[in-house]
């Protein structure tokens, strides 16, 4: 007796083929096995799916998003810079725990609704209602609490780097209740963070072996503002620091020069990426960062920038990629779609130290959605790789399953009260 079986599926395997007519046995949030469809002596199981007309792949990993920007949805776009300083800072410091958890609830409903079953939130404040709330939800996530400590920040937001690590510590309380989400240390903004706090939060982050990131190399101000003062880059910087290793991670990273970028290799930095958001400041150096094994992930830096669905910004990402290195150096395949599709699944995975998440295999946690392929915009293809990623959008997503559990079943959502969560985000907008 299997816990859930999809029957009569097609499954997108690691090396990118597609196997048809499987059936996916789920037991003990594992997928136990794949075997061919017969339904002449089907399989028994708590819970059956029909996944015919239906691809079965790994769930999407968001490596960089923002639950306390939930509210500020269409308040961004078109505006002079700096949005984080003149609107999107001021904003979340007059969060609460209610609009935390109303944020929480509305980000977890986009995700489920994407095909987004892993997350990494880059931190806000009363982090505790929403870990509440993920836990509820049902998806594997990475939580931080927001630490600067640059004087003159708003009464409600401003500490010492003492508050920082107190905080931090409590989110690895909190987060101890709840079996798939787990706390990391995080640097807000560099330049919002003395010495001593960069110091302490990545003691904190060696002493707990968590995850440590940081916003990195995201506009001309910030090196500019670390050249001026330490005549060193950002990167440089931290690892005078000591700060590098194979648990950091690196939000953004547009504006690395070569010796960044060799930085992140030898102290194997992981780095995310956000599309959308990104193109209103630069483009990262993406190939030359995976010609020298860099682990790299995509983020949707949402949700005040686009949204949450990584579906656009595996879009987006392709036609920035090409036309700013592939057309220079007439290469199509730059960016090759299942590059893309990898980094938004296994590599997002492995950036959140989720190394048995992001494949479908036996063995491997079942963390996995369904797309509904058999529609005129997808099918049929030549190349699924590439229908997914030029034509699937977040409604094609039909089926969640995280960690063996059923979250979201032909689009309805199983974990959450979605009506009372928009009747409470309609109560903020009046």
């Amino acid at each position: 007796m299997f816990d859930l079986i999809v029957r009569n599926t097609a499954a997108l395997l690691e090396d990118g083929s597609v196997r048809e007519h499987v059936d996916v046995a789920v037991k003990d949030g594992r997928i136990a096995q794949l075997s061919d469809h017969d339904a002449a002596s089907p399989k028994t199981a708590s819970c059956v799916l029909d996944g015919y007309g239906r691809l079965l792949m790994p769930g999407l990993a968001d490596c960089h998003m923002h639950t306390g920007q939930q509210l500020l949805k269409g308040r961004v776009l078109d505006e002079l810079p700096m949005i984080w300083t003149r609107i999107m800072l001021p904003f979340e410091s007059t969060l609460t725990p209610e609009l935390m958890s109303v944020s929480a609830g509305l980000a977890a409903l986009e995700m489920i609704r994407s095909g987004t079953t892993a997350f990494v939130d880059a931190g806000s404040y009363h982090m505790e209602e929403a870990a509440r709330v993920y836990g509820e939800s049902g998806l594997r996530g990475v939580l931080s609490v927001s630490t600067m400590d640059e004087p003159g920040l708003p009464p409600s937001i401003a500490c010492t780097a003492d508050d920082a690590v107190s905080m931090t510590e409590a989110l690895f309380d909190v987060c101890e209740d709840y079996p798939l989400l787990k706390a990391a240390c995080a640097l807000r903004s560099l330049i919002s963070c003395s010495p001593e706090l960069i110091r302490r939060i990545s003691e904190l982050s060696l002493r707990r072996g968590s995850l440590l990131q940081a916003h990195m190399n995201e506009y001309p101000g910030e090196v500019n503002f670390f050249l001026q003062r330490y005549q060193l880059r950002p990167v440089e910087y931290l690892e005078s620091l000591g700060v590098l290793g194979p648990r950091f991670i690196s939000a953004h990273s547009l504006l690395l020069s070569e010796r960044e970028k060799e930085l992140f290799a030898e102290n194997q930095v992981k780095v995310c990426h956000c599309p959308f958001s990104n193109c209103a400041k630069g483009v990262p150096d993406t190939p030359a960062l995976l010609q020298r094994g860099i682990c790299v992930g995509l983020g949707t830096d949402g949700a005040a920038h686009g949204g949450l669905s990584l579906w656009n910004e595996m879009k987006i990402f392709r036609s920035v990629m090409n036309a700013v290195h592939g057309v220079s150096e007439s290469n199509p395949r730059i960016m090759p779609a299942a590059t893309i599709l990898d980094m938004a699944t296994k590599s997002g995975c492995l950036l959140m130290d989720e190394p048995e998440c992001g494949r479908i295999a036996a063995g491997c946690r079942a963390d996995f959605i369904t797309i509904d392929i058999r529609q005129p915009h997808l099918y049929p293809t030549g190349n699924l790789a590439n229908t997914l990623l030029e034509s699937v959008t977040a409604g094609d997503v039909k089926d969640m399953v995280v960690n063996g559990r059923l979250i979201m079943r032909d689009r309805e959502i199983l974990t959450l009260d979605e009506e009372k969560i928009l009747w409470e985000a309609e109560q903020y907008i009046g």
